[in-house]
């Protein structure tokens, strides 16, 4: 598993659920920077959210970056986190909901 640099997150259950879980198999896990960590020290990133469902969304409530690539911004979530948090199900949910694009 790659090493990242991550937050410490308070003590929490990452146990698989119709909210969560982890493809800690995955070559890619963990995608991100700033990974939840555990208190044992281990990475969590939610993978049900792969790719991410608010990437069309130019205002999202994550924090992507724009750069300009051929005359076009271009959305970047490298170091957006929002949607693997365990905590965020339900805001991305929200947000879905809201859209209508």
């Amino acid at each position: 598993m790659r090493k990242l640099r991550c937050e410490q997150t308070a003590k929490k259950d990452f146990t698989p659920s119709e909210k969560y879980f982890e493809n800690r198999s995955c070559k890619y896990y963990p995608c991100h920077k700033n990974a939840e960590i555990d208190e044992q020290g281990d990475a969590h990133i939610n993978c049900l959210f792969c790719y991410c469902p608010m990437y069309h969304l130019e205002n999202c409530p994550g924090n992507p970056r724009f750069k300009d690539k051929d005359g076009r911004k271009v959305k970047v979530c490298t170091d957006c986190t929002f949607p693997h948090n365990k905590d965020n199900y339900d805001k991305v949910m929200e947000v879905l909901r809201a859209d209508k694009t």
